[in-house]
């Protein structure tokens, strides 16, 4: 498997430096039931070494409707992983990215959007809500739950594109152990990526019939 992806390998592309080579992973999402927040995500782990992994859990209506639709994102990083990045379209160029990163006590989430091999900008066609539940930063992990609204559809290079729900579609993340350089700023520049790579991702696993009374359970309704 080779990924295509890297939130901030474009931004060493344009400095003129070398990316590092993606790992390969195997496919696989599972169905977890997050006691604290309530959402049946779609959860896959994602290997940034031979003993690590970042935790991309993914819940949806099960009522979604043609059109966009919201989404929540967990996601579960280990202390020494400086920003974590998700590509809604897996790939870099031309959808949603949601890149998130300690700042003391917080998780900033930042939403970007990337058009060419340069630093993904701030892109205000995705919007974020923090759920009241399911954030924290403690001695070993950090972690956040969000609200998208605006990463289930998007215009890209191939035009019009939406996130079946009851379906599989490929996703990308990648990876630094090096902070932005203003990690409460949710549009600081963000250093070069060590790891990057997709995989395919069944959201079927993470459907929720009671989506909207959960996302008003958890404050973002």
């Amino acid at each position: 498997m080779r990924c295509t992806f890297g939130l901030a390998l474009l931004a060493g592309l344009a400095l003129g430096r070398p990316a590092p080579e993606p790992a390969s992973q195997a496919d696989s999402a599972i169905a977890y039931v997050d006691q604290e927040t309530g959402f049946t995500f779609s959860e896959f782990k994602a290997a940034y070494s031979l003993t690590q992994n970042i935790v991309y859990r993914i819940a949806l209506p099960s009522n979604a409707p043609s059109g966009n639709y919201n989404a929540v994102v967990q996601v579960v990083a280990p202390n020494q992983v400086g920003w974590t990045g998700l590509a809604w379209g897996g790939n870099m160029i031309r959808n949603p990215l949601t890149v998130a990163y300690p700042s003391g006590s917080k998780v900033t989430v930042s939403s970007r959007w990337a058009t060419g091999h340069s630093t993904p900008a701030s892109y205000t066609g995705a919007t974020y809500t923090l759920l009241s539940k399911g954030n924290r930063v403690n001695g070993t992990h950090w972690q956040y739950s969000a609200k998208c609204v605006g990463c289930t559809t998007w215009t890209g290079a191939s035009g019009s594109q939406r996130i079946n729900p009851t379906g599989s579609a490929r996703l990308a993340f990648a990876y630094s152990p090096n902070k932005p350089s203003s990690p409460s700023s949710n549009t600081s520049t963000i250093p070069v990526h060590d790891v990057a790579n997709y995989w395919s991702h069944d959201f079927s696993v993470g459907l929720n019939s009671n989506f909207d009374a959960l996302l008003a359970q958890n404050g973002a309704a």
